[in-house]
């Protein structure tokens, strides 16, 4: 199992890859300001915290560009509830 994130701005998702498939988020990017829209996870690896897993490297990332984050999905705001560390980034 792996823990990279990657950020595929094609397609406008943060992606994680487990075990063949693909977890991945999805987001706008506009002046500075990431909105997080929606959060797969497919069947096959969920309750095995891939989501949590994937949220986290995608939140560390977009602190590292430097962004701020709309959690307009309700996965990502109840993250960004749960891990207090995240919420200076909220716009």
């Amino acid at each position: 199992m792996t823990d990279t994130v990657q950020n595929n701005p094609s397609r406008k998702r943060y992606e994680l890859a487990v075990e063949g498939h693909i977890a991945a988020t999805y987001y706008a990017l506009s002046d500075g300001v990431i909105t997080f829209i929606h959060t797969e996870v497919p069947k096959e690896l969920e309750g095995k915290g891939i989501g949590s897993r994937l949220i986290k490297g995608a939140l560390d990332q977009a602190r590292a560009a430097g962004l701020k984050v709309i959690p307009q999905c309700p996965f990502v705001k109840a993250y960004i509830g749960k891990h207090p560390e995240y919420a200076d980034l909220l716009k």
